[in-house]
C-alpha cells in the first residue's frame, strides 16, 4: 500500500522558498501532507500551506514526484507563489522561515531539500526515489531484469 502526500515549494520573488520546522522531529521541511481522499492534488496543496505556515499560495506547477521506499509515500511537489496570509506557527510548525537555496541545503536533510530545489529548475518535474534518508537510483522492473 502506498499513501500519496502534497506539499508546496512556495518561491517568493526574491528567490526565498518557505520552509517549516516540523513540530514533531525539529526537522526543517517544504509544508505538505497527506492528500486526502477527496481532494484535488492542487487543493491539498493549498490547504497544507495555509493549515502550517498562514501562507495562501497560487498553485504553479508539478516540479516532482518523490517515493520514499521505505514508507511506502509518494510525494507530490509543487511551484506555488504567495498571494496572502502571514506568516505564523501551528500545531504541526515550531518556526516558519523564507530560507535561500543555499540555507535550505544546509538546514534540510538530503530527501527534503532537493524538492525544494528541484523547485527552482525548469527542467522538470523531476522523479526521485529515496529511503527516508539518502536519494537511491530508480529502477524499473524492465531494467532491473535486463
Amino acid at each position: 500500500m502506498h499513501s500519496v502526500s502534497v506539499a508546496g515549494a512556495v518561491v517568493r520573488e526574491d528567490g526565498r522558498l518557505l520552509a517549516i520546522r516540523r513540530a514533531d522531529n525539529g526537522a526543517w521541511e517544504l509544508p505538505g501532507g497527506v492528500l486526502e481522499l477527496d481532494e484535488a492534488p492542487e487543493d491539498g496543496v493549498r490547504r497544507e500551506v495555509w493549515e502550517e505556515t498562514g501562507i495562501h499560495v497560487e498553485v504553479d506547477q508539478l516540479t516532482g514526484v518523490y517515493k520514499n521506499t521505505a514508507r511506502g509515500i509518494v510525494a507530490l511537489v509543487f511551484r506555488c507563489k504567495p498571494s496572502g496570509g502571514a506568516e505564523r506557527t501551528s500545531d504541526e510548525s515550531t518556526a516558519v522561515d523564507w530560507l535561500t537555496p543555499e540555507e535550505v541545503a544546509q538546514r534540510m536533510s538530503e530527501v527534503f531539500a532537493v524538492r525544494l530545489l528541484d523547485a527552482l529548475d525548469s527542467a522538470g518535474p523531476h522523479v526521485r526515489s529515496h529511503d527516508g534518508r539518502h536519494l537511491t537510483p530508480i529502477q524499473s522492473k524492465s531494467s532491473a531484469a535486463g
